[in-house]
C-alpha cells in the first residue's frame, strides 16, 4: 500500500482540531462521545485523514466500552500495529496503513470469530452507507 505523507502543518489545515488531536497526536476521544459509538448503520468505515477503507459494519459489535468496536479490519493490510507503552501499560496501537493515523487500540478480549476487539475513536472514521441493493454509495 502506498503511504501518504504530509507535513504536520498540512494535517492541521485538512483536519478539524479534534481529528488532528486524536489522529495525528495520538490522543483519545472521551468514551460515549463519538458519533459512531452506538451507531448501527450498514456500510464501510474509512480513515478520516486519507479515505483508506478500514472496517465493515459487518464486523462491528457493541462492547460497552464507549468506542466503536470491531472484531477485524476490512483487509489484513488496511491497518498496522505498533507497541504503545504510554500511560504505564503495554497496548497494541492500531494505525491506518496508508497515512499512519492513530485509530485506537486492539485487545484480545473480543467476540468470535477472531477474539479481537478493535477499540477505535469515532473521530478517526468516516462512514459510507451501503444502499439496499448491496452496492456502495
Amino acid at each position: 500500500m502506498k503511504k501518504i505523507q504530509k507535513k504536520d502543518a498540512e494535517w492541521q489545515k485538512t483536519l478539524n482540531p479534534e481529528q488532528y488531536r486524536v489522529c495525528r497526536r495520538r490522543e483519545t476521544e472521551a468514551p460515549f462521545s463519538g458519533r459512531y459509538a452506538r451507531f448501527k448503520g450498514e456500510g464501510t468505515y474509512f480513515c478520516v485523514c486519507c479515505g483508506n477503507e478500514l472496517f465493515s459494519s459487518d464486523a462491528k459489535f457493541e462492547s460497552g466500552t464507549g468506542w466503536p468496536s470491531f472484531f477485524e479490519s476490512i483487509r489484513k493490510d488496511a491497518v498496522e500495529y505498533h507497541t504503545d507503552s504510554s500511560l504505564g501499560m503495554i497496548r497494541t496501537e492500531v494505525v491506518c496503513a496508508q497515512c499512519e493515523a492513530h485509530l485506537g487500540h486492539v485487545f484480545p478480549d473480543g467476540p468470535k470469530p477472531t477474539g479481537q476487539r478493535y477499540c477505535i475513536n469515532s473521530v478517526c472514521l468516516d462512514f459510507k452507507e451501503m444502499p439496499p441493493d448491496g452496492g456502495t454509495t
